[in-house]
């Protein structure tokens, strides 16, 4: 694309007005079957009819025509592990043995900042491939695993969150660190990457059991220290996991009281799973403004549970739910794939995932469960435009089903159940457009 700081993107126009899990489908979004977003130095200025909006933005923007196609925000994942690249798709393994057996060799690996940056490109490739403009990341122990992230991402100007695993106990000793060392290369990482661009931190202890009361509380130390960092780990994943966290923590109630004990609760915290909170863990977690990452094709794949998203949402104080890939024991970086599993884990809970929810879920959702929901997620000026370009019609089976849609929810509702990344005509960060699919990468 040229270089002019103004461009105007046409297309059929999707807008989140309002929670639909809250407010209603009916009263969530706006929608334009001839619109246009006008973006102005990676900002968006305005969203609307392109009738209205094209007559007025001057024969000097450059204009980009996706007639047909749908335009939203770009996706959102709340939760991924950039190494397990290599170990997707690996067999027969529930949570522990998964991480023995799987993981923490592959991570061993990262040590290599050469390694690290190739697994680094190829997971932004896919991850843009995907229409996703913003991951939560976990990287590696070693600090390099973190560099070679960051520096892979700069270059497409995308807001990322990413850290430093910090794990000290129950792995590998070629994966292992120390409270000292996880706290002291964490601040240097900070001070190196967080609000550098758009890049920001997120620490990173993997999850309780790999983490001595020492290591989370010096976690705990540096999170209150570093006003707008990120705090992202795992809770209640798996039921032997939280037999084993009981056993490592007996003054501690619950798993949740695990991270409350040390201050690792609060805003800009993103705990994955979440599926067999109590009641209690949940009331904590709605009044810290902590966040759950919904991570529906781990869940299935690696035989953990169902998460319970109606019941998230439906409380007096909902929690805020992000929707996530969760790769590796995730199996695929595709956001239509990880809806698709959302709706049929939401089916055996009786429960239909309206089509609306689950893009809101994918979109300003996720912005909301990070606390970037003022920024991205949205097309609405302001925002940082940050887009996806849909192509509705991108498989034989889709057009011959799209033929027979009477709406744009069902229209959505084919898309979530049926694409893949085959219908991402295109990506955009920041107004700038960093993948095209019948170009590769820009």
């Amino acid at each position: 694309m040229g270089e002019s700081n103004r461009l105007a993107i046409r297309g059929q126009v999707l807008q989140f007005t309002a929670d639909p899990f809250q407010l209603g489908t009916e009263n969530a979004c706006r929608f334009w079957s001839d619109g246009v977003v006008v973006v102005e130095d990676g900002v968006i200025r305005s969203v609307g009819q392109a009738s209205d909006l094209l007559a007025d933005v001057g024969p000097d923007v450059e204009v980009h025509d996706y007639a047909g196609r749908l335009i939203m925000a770009g996706f959102v994942d709340t939760h991924v592990h950039y190494p397990q690249m290599e170990v997707i798709a690996s067999y027969g393994a529930q949570l522990i043995e998964w991480l023995n057996d799987y993981t923490f060799p592959a991570e061993g690996r990262f040590r290599d900042r050469d390694y690290a940056a190739k697994v680094a490109g190829l997971f932004l490739q896919e991850s843009l491939r995907n229409g996703i403009t913003t991951s939560a990341v976990y990287c590696t122990v070693h600090p390099e695993s973190v560099d070679a992230f960051f520096e892979a991402a700069a270059p497409y100007g995308l807001r990322v969150i990413a850290g430093k695993v910090m794990m000290d106990r129950n792995a590998p000793d070629f994966l292992t660190d120390t409270a000292q060392s996880a706290y002291d290369d964490s601040k240097i990482l900070i001070e190196r990457w967080h609000g550098k661009g758009r890049a920001l931190y997120g620490l990173t202890p993997r999850f309780a059991p790999t983490s001595t009361d020492a290591q989370l509380e010096a976690a705990g130390t540096l999170w209150q220290e570093t006003p707008g960092v990120y705090m992202q780990t795992h809770v209640s994943e798996n039921r032997q996991e939280l037999a084993w966290v009981a056993e490592l923590f007996p003054d501690c109630s619950d798993y949740l009281g695990v991270y409350e004990k040390y201050g690792l609760l609060g805003p800009r915290c993103v705990l994955g799973h979440g599926i067999y909170l109590s009641e209690r863990e949940k009331a904590v977690i709605a009044e810290t403004g902590s966040a759950v990452a919904h991570c529906p094709t781990s869940n299935l794949f690696i035989g953990s549970g169902l998460f319970d998203l109606a019941a998230s949402q439906q409380r007096a104080d909902p929690l805020r739910v992000g929707l996530a890939t969760d790769i590796g024991g995730g199996t695929s970086l595709s956001i239509f794939a990880t809806l698709r599993a959302a709706y049929e884990i939401a089916q055996l809970q009786s429960f239909s995932l309206h089509p609306i929810q689950a893009f809101y879920l994918a979109t300003l959702g996720g912005a909301k469960s990070l606390y970037l929901d003022d920024k991205i997620g949205n097309l609405a000026p302001g925002y940082e435009a940050d887009m996806v370009v849909i192509d509705l019609k991108s498989t034989p089976m889709i057009t011959q089903r799209m033929e027979h849609a009477k709406d744009l929810t069902e229209a959505l509702f084919i898309q979530m159940i049926l694409a893949d990344d085959r219908a991402i005509e295109a990506t955009y960060s920041a107004g700038r457009r960093i993948y095209a699919r019948d170009a590769g990468q820009n």
